[in-house]
Parts: C-alpha cells; sequence; structure tokens
C-alpha cells in the first residue's frame, strides 16, 4: 500500500469519527426541507447530496453483489473466492439497508449495471483462472477507493441524518475490504506472498 493510499485512508477515517457533529448537516438543506424543530430536519428529508450518493451507492453495491457472484463461480485462487463470498454478503446487507432509506425518502434506485460495471463485466467473462482473478481484485480495489470517498462525502454533506448514519456504519467495512483487496492483489502480482494469511483470515473474520 502507498504513502498516498495510506494517507486517503487515515483521512476517511477521522471524517467518520468526526460525523457525528454534522450529522443532518444544516448547511446543506434543501430550500424545501421540512422540519421537526429549528436547525433540525424531520426524518427522511434528503438534500442533492443524499440523493446522489444514494443512487451512486446503490449502483455500486448492485454491482459488487454480481461481480461477486460472478467470480465465486469463476475465480481460481481461494482467498479471490472467499473475497467474493464476503463481497456478497456484505454488500446485499447494506444495499437492503440503504433501500430501505431511499424508499422512505422517495429516491428510486438502479435496479441494473450501470455502463461502466457492465463493461467491467463484459470484460471479466471473457477471463477465466489467473487473469480473471487479477483482473477481478484489480477492479474491486478501484472500487472500494471510490465507494469510500462516496461514503465520506456523504457523512460530511449529506442532510438525512439516518443517511448519514448508515454511510458512517459502512465506511470502516468498505476500508477493510480495500485493505483485503490489497493484500489479495500483492499476493496475486508477486509482490506480498506473506500478506496471503491475512488476507485470508479477514475474510473470514468480518467485523
Amino acid at each position: 500500500m502507498g504513502r498516498h493510499i495510506i494517507v486517503a485512508l487515515s483521512t476517511l477515517v477521522l471524517l467518520a469519527g468526526t460525523a457525528t457533529a454534522q450529522i443532518g448537516n444544516p448547511a446543506g438543506m434543501g430550500v424545501d426541507t421540512r422540519m421537526a424543530k429549528p436547525g433540525v430536519p424531520a426524518p427522511n428529508q434528503t438534500n442533492n447530496q443524499d440523493r446522489l450518493f444514494a443512487q451512486l451507492a446503490a449502483a455500486g453495491g448492485l454491482a459488487e453483489v454480481e461481480l461477486g457472484r460472478m467470480a465465486g463461480q469463476k475465480a481460481g485462487a481461494e482467498a479471490a473466492k472467499q473475497f467474493a463470498d464476503r463481497m456478497v454478503q456484505d454488500h446485499s446487507d447494506a444495499n437492503g439497508k440503504l433501500k430501505n432509506l431511499a424508499d422512505a425518502a422517495k429516491i428510486p434506485l438502479p435496479t441494473e449495471l450501470d455502463a461502466d460495471h457492465q463493461l467491467i463485466r463484459d470484460r471479466l467473462d471473457k477471463l477465466n483462472g489467473e487473469a480473471f482473478d487479477r483482473a477481478y481484485i484489480a477492479a474491486q480495489i478501484v472500487d472500494h477507493q471510490k465507494t469510500a470517498q462516496l461514503l465520506a462525502w456523504e457523512i460530511s454533506f449529506g442532510e438525512d441524518a439516518e443517511m448519514q448514519r448508515l454511510a458512517g456504519s459502512l465506511l470502516p467495512i468498505v476500508l477493510d475490504h480495500l485493505r483485503q483487496a490489497q493484500a489479495i492483489n500483492a499476493v496475486l502480482t508477486g509482490a506480498g506472498v506473506r500478506f496471503l494469511p491475512n488476507a485470508v483470515a479477514a475474510s473470514e473474520h468480518r467485523p
């Protein structure tokens, strides 16, 4: 893991730790926000950040489950299979929680892969064995970096308190996914064989 990534992850964790001061962010309220009391949005009141977050997070979560199921069938390395199984389980759980909040706030969510993830799926579908494992895990690293940034953004700038709290609860899990994917990638590329036991152990002991 490079120094820049370590710094970025540390910043994201700090953002998550300070999120309680910004729950129900008054600076980001929409003009039509209903108030529970002065300065406090009523439940299920969303701003543009909440709505965009919900849609992007749902698209990413949908892709994690679908690609995880594909990897569970096609991956050759046991660590990649275990990682894929965890993606299906963790992101299915997160997707359900996000859908409940989005339904309450009347935010429509995507039900099919977006164009970018469809391209990734099509590319992975043509690969097998070690080539598949490397491409899948490499894509997972990129996706989890983006997801971590998206969660931190919602924590800081969202209006819907429950959506912010969900983002705060998911951020440590996504960062753990990212660290595990990086460890597996190091093994698959020959850069860190010593990390394999830790990667496998992480997949068996979820937070």
